[in-house]
């Protein structure tokens, strides 16, 4: 086998480390596409009894959006195992509680039918943030795509690029905003 088939064959088979950028993002549109790369169904070699799937770590999930109203509508299940041990926790209180969890719940829900979804979900690292661990860190090599793009603040915007873009139309000196 020559050099280049072996390097082909070795990335083919080796767990690649992802990061995906959760900023901005609905964590249920984002969970399936997490579930591609941790089960591995973007690899050629993909069968379901084979375990080949990489390794995700998400940050920014603090900052997640959800459609609507669903800050205050959609409600998490939690059982402790216990009689009358069963809590509904509303989304926004979770998220308060603990900013990776709805991410967590998301990707977890979506890993749904697949026999070794709590392994699976061991190659998932999720981090409030943009700080991440200096020896995850080393291990990342690929950057997954956002479904929505972040738009940029105004204020983030250099005041030379904003004099610079072209105005609609010229207000008077005299006009008044009601």
């Amino acid at each position: 086998m020559s050099a280049v088939k072996r390097v082909q064959q070795w990335a083919t088979f080796a767990r690649t480390w992802h990061v995906f950028d959760c900023k901005w993002q609905d964590p249920y549109e984002s969970a399936n596409i997490i579930k591609k790369y941790l089960m591995g169904l973007h690899k050629p070699i993909y069968h379901p009894m084979n375990d080949c799937g990489d390794v995700v770590v998400c940050i920014n999930s603090r900052d997640i959006a959800l459609r609507g109203d669903e800050w205050r509508q959609r409600a998490y299940f939690h059982h402790t195992g216990y009689p009358r041990g069963a809590s509904w926790t509303l989304a926004w209180e979770l998220h308060s509680k603990d900013p990776t969890m709805i991410v967590k719940k998301a990707v977890y829900r979506a890993l749904k039918g697949n026999l070794q979804r709590r392994h699976t979900m061991e190659r998932l690292f999720i981090y409030p943030g943009e700080i991440i661990p200096e020896d995850v860190k080393q291990n990342i090599s690929n950057q997954i795509r956002q479904i929505r793009l972040v738009p940029t603040r105004l204020d983030h915007i250099p005041e030379e690029e904003v004099q610079k873009y072209p105005k609609l139309m010229e207000y008077p000196d005299d006009y008044v905003l009601k």
